[in-house]
């Protein structure tokens, strides 16, 4: 989740602790692990390469501290007392990175089972944790699996080798099938595959031929991300030196579109703009980021969300470090969201659902009538073709998915 607007922490949460924080039950748990063994240039999460063993099993004692400030662990029985109004009870759980799988398997092991001890997770409907396809043996997943993960990601991105060069990926395409196999002789059954479209030199054929050997390996879902050129990301760089050469937006939204209609014939349905699912399949975790739920985060550059309360944990390993071992929490970037403002941002992420924005849901998280807050957005987007318009709902057109971003930008509102 991508902080839009930062502010100063104020004055009361110049250390934020849970009291700071209303009463709420966290479903939703990430856990940030930055961890990679190259860092491809085109990524803007925060990873870091070259870490040694020891400094990976101290990662995960500092984790289990950051968790401890939350379940109450690290603090005295009053204060504890004093925030059992927060609940942390996850329904779903999401390993991300970096690259997880790159944890030596006692320290994966040790941060799975210590999260357990101090949260409830017998509620737990999901257990998402990412792996490359160049980093897991069987003993790996089987151990995850016997220790309650029931879903994996892999970072397929393409199935062709030139592509992977160009991403800077480090894995064989045959990587991925094998992978797969190993996970599913541990006893996984759900699985996804992480595309990437538009990568320079790609046309559309070879993308489609990405999308017919996912589909070929028969998972229950596929991300397919176009790629982005962040500000200061190393292929950015690139880019604006002329050194790669973008591919052009009318081919890329062939590609989007094709995959729409390729992976709805093949079963996979889109439920958000880059998420594809059979029946009844669909990434929880994803869905509680959509609805805009409360989640927590633990790790370096992890965001949360509590009732309006967002705020970004420390980008920086060593400063989330030095943050954990004086048993406060790591937080770098905090805001409080005006009603006005986390009615805007749920807006917009819900017009990224397929279903779109349910008028009855919105209302229900934000006591607002988006028909009357929104009624000249909606009267000039559905006469452009752009949204489509129900009693029900408020969902964009294929047109509309075409410039999809600039459509949820119109509903920002104003700050009270």
């Amino acid at each position: 989740m991508i902080l839009l607007a930062t502010i100063p922490l104020p004055a009361i949460s110049s250390a934020l602790t849970p009291q700071h924080l209303p009463a709420a039950r966290i479903n939703a748990l990430y856990v940030h692990i930055p961890f990679c063994f190259h860092k491809c240039h085109y990524c803007d999460f925060y990873s870091i390469t070259r870490q040694t063993p020891e400094r990976m099993t101290n990662f995960v004692d500092r984790i289990l501290s950051e968790a401890d400030l939350w379940s109450g662990a690290a603090t005295s029985p009053a204060r504890q007392a004093d925030h059992r109004h927060l609940t942390i009870e996850p329904r779903t759980i999401f390993f991300g990175g970096g690259t997880p799988s790159l944890l030596p398997p006692p320290a994966m092991q040790r941060l799975i089972q210590g999260l357990q001890k101090r949260f409830d997770c017998r509620g737990c409907i999901e257990w998402t944790i990412e792996c490359n396809p160049a980093t897991v043996s069987l003993d790996y997943c089987a151990m995850m699996r016997e220790l309650g993960v029931n879903r994996l990601s892999f970072g397929a991105q393409s199935f062709h080798q030139p592509e992977l060069a160009a991403l800077e990926r480090h894995h064989d395409p045959d990587d991925v099938p094998r992978s797969l196999e190993m996970a599913r002789r541990a006893g996984f059954e759900r699985l996804n595959i992480d595309l990437i479209y538009a990568i320079p030199g790609q046309s559309l054929e070879s993308w489609a031929d990405n999308l017919q050997r996912a589909i070929a390996l028969n998972t229950e879902h596929l991300s397919c991300y176009g790629l982005t050129y962040e500000p200061n990301t190393p292929i950015a760089v690139k880019k604006r030196l002329g050194r790669i050469t973008a591919v052009q937006e009318t081919i890329e939204l062939e590609m989007l579109h094709h995959t729409r209609r390729y992976l709805s014939a093949a079963g996979l349905n889109a439920y958000e703009v880059s998420n594809y699912a059979r029946t009844g399949k669909v990434c929880q975790h994803n869905i509680a980021y959509w609805h805009g739920d409360d989640y927590i985060a633990l790790g370096p550059s992890g965001a949360s969300h509590v009732q309006g309360h967002r705020w970004k944990n420390r980008g920086h390993l060593g400063g989330w470090e030095r943050a954990i071992d004086s048993q406060t929490l790591p937080v770098d970037q905090y805001e409080h969201l005006s009603p006005s403002a986390r009615a805007g941002e749920l807006a917009m992420l819900l017009l990224r659902l397929e279903e779109g924005l349910s008028f009855s849901f919105f209302q229900q998280r934000t006591g607002l009538d988006a028909r009357t807050i929104y009624a000249s957005q909606i009267d000039a987007l559905t006469q452009a073709g752009l949204l489509n318009c129900t009693d029900e709902h408020l969902s964009f057109t294929e047109t509309g998915l075409n410039v999809i971003d600039a459509i949820a930008g119109e509903f920002i509102l104003d700050s009270e």
